[in-house]
């Protein structure tokens, strides 16, 4: 794809240096039709209209048709207020200015969310049609929405080279190559469609996103207000400045720029979600909660609102919410693989260990490398007694990431468990290397204690107090050991 890009790139230019040197044609009722269906925004369609002209006067009939396939009221107006060009530039099927019913039809699907079928009366029209641009574009903005990348790209190429001076083209080309992970096309094509028409909103968005999957995110900022200052109700514009601002690392205005796509666009369920995102990422849970139900209310069927939603509970230590959460999600969804570590600490904090330890299990099948999936399963049989089965996981966790210092504390700490006090020590000296924590000092130093190594446990205490002398468990064993050292000595 990224060859085939380019190489489009510099064909389709070398015409558009043509195409601008003379007339472009007037567009007529079919073309307008199809590209309202294919969602290029009606303020875009009032500027072709007003630019080239329009080969045919809409009478009542073709008015209320565009009206129903969603065009606004600003370009129903300038619709009714159009006049016949002298120059009907057009020879595709609509010289007698109707609208085929296929191509209502797919109007009608497209504002459905029904693409597939949009998709197949596209097709039907253009077996009559099959040089129109306008029904490529259109085909090809609906194999889009479809996620089908490679046929959505050809559709577009044969748009752009029987109307090479149409800047959408490029804007759609921009917007398939960052969806294929190809930046340096996506900005490309973008900067192609702006250098057709500057004033090209869409195409500074497409641009933004290009400049994001780039992670120039300052440059990315930059394109999108470019975009919203050229259309300022853009809701999805909106919601992709957030993204761009919330991995560039300013929360705040991230916050800002999703509530500004709720304001203009309520059941924006997306923008509900990743604004609770960040309110959990700041530990504001209640507020994170609310956004997140009202996520789950829009989208009830999508798992990751769920699923996130449960985790939030969990945080917050609302741990019967959590479970209720988590087990409806699995009752709808049972192919879903994530959550199992959230029912898993919701269970913990219940106490209830044996279901915290199914719930483990479920996430060490669903991730089998992981180490701290084995970790935390561990570290739960260790909690319910189960001490051979917890250094069997605790093993595997340190052979999967043998530099985490807390898969070897919690090694050693199951050896101490079965009491093999030199395997233990061995563990939590490990753990020591990687991470001279106030907890891995502590940890080494319980094992010397336990093996009457008291001068080498108190230079393991002092260091823990030292790192950590809020912790008031590390002062109460240190006194300890010192009446205990004390009491060796006297006698």
């Amino acid at each position: 794809m990224k060859r085939k890009g380019l190489s489009l790139f510099f064909f389709v230019f070398g015409l558009i240096l043509a195409a601008h040197s003379s007339d472009t044609a007037p567009v007529n009722s079919v073309q307008l039709f199809a590209w309202l269906t294919a969602g290029v925004p009606s303020s875009r369609l009032i500027r072709l209209i007003q630019e080239r002209g329009i080969a045919n006067t809409p009478d009542k009939d073709l008015i209320r048709q565009f009206e129903e396939a969603g065009a606004d009221t600003s370009l129903i107006r300038a619709l009714k207020s159009a006049r016949r060009s002298s120059d009907n530039g057009s020879k595709s099927v609509e010289n007698n200015c109707e609208i085929p019913k296929t191509l209502l039809r797919a109007a009608a699907d497209a504002r459905a969310g029904h693409f597939h079928e949009a998709e197949l009366d596209l097709r039907k029209t253009m077996d009559d049609d099959p040089q129109n641009a306008a029904l490529h574009f259109a085909l090809g903005a609906m194999l889009r929405q479809q996620e089908q990348w490679d046929d959505a790209f050809n559709e577009v190429t044969a748009s752009a080279k029987l109307m090479p001076d149409f800047p959408e083209n490029h804007s759609a080309f921009a917007y398939i190559f960052y969806r294929l992970d190809d930046g340096p096309n996506a900005i490309a094509e973008a900067r192609t469609a702006l250098s057709m028409d500057p004033q090209n909103a869409e195409a500074y968005q497409f641009l933004a996103l290009g400049l994001y999957q780039n992670q120039q995110y300052g440059a990315a900022v930059n394109a999108f207000f470019e975009s919203l200052n050229r259309d300022p109700d853009n809701a999805d514009t909106y919601y992709d400045l957030g993204i761009t601002l919330h991995a560039a690392g300013s929360l705040a205005d991230a916050m800002d720029a999703y509530r500004h796509a709720i304001r203009l666009k309520p059941a924006f369920w997306q923008a509900h979600a990743n604004l609770a995102l960040i309110l959990h990422e700041q530990n504001n849970f209640d507020e994170a909660i609310a956004e997140y139900r009202e996520a789950k209310r829009l989208a009830p069927q999508d798992a990751s609102v769920r699923n996130n939603l449960g985790n939030t509970y969990c945080d917050k230590g609302d741990f019967d919410a959590a479970i209720a959460e988590m087990r409806g999600l699995y009752s709808d969804h049972p192919e879903w693989t994530q959550g199992h570590t959230c029912m898993a600490r919701a269970f913990m904090a219940k106490k209830d260990y044996s279901s915290a330890i199914v719930q483990l299990e479920l996430a060490v099948q669903q991730n089998p490398t992981g180490s701290a999936e084995h970790r935390i399963l561990g570290e739960a049989m260790l909690i319910d007694d189960r001490v051979e089965d917890g250094v069997r996981e605790l093993r595997l966790a340190v052979e999967l990431d043998p530099d985490s210092d807390t898969a070897h504390r919690a090694l050693g700490t199951a050896f101490f468990r079965q009491r093999q006090l030199a395997e233990a020590e061995k563990e939590f000296r490990e753990a020591l290397r990687l991470d001279p924590s106030s907890d891995n000092h502590y940890s080494l130093a319980a094992c010397l204690m336990t093996m009457d190594r008291y001068e080498e446990a108190l230079v393991e205490l002092d260091a823990a107090t030292r790192l950590d002398p809020g912790r008031t468990l590390y002062r109460a064993r240190r006194e300890e050991l010192l009446r205990l050292m004390k009491e060796m000595n006297s006698r």
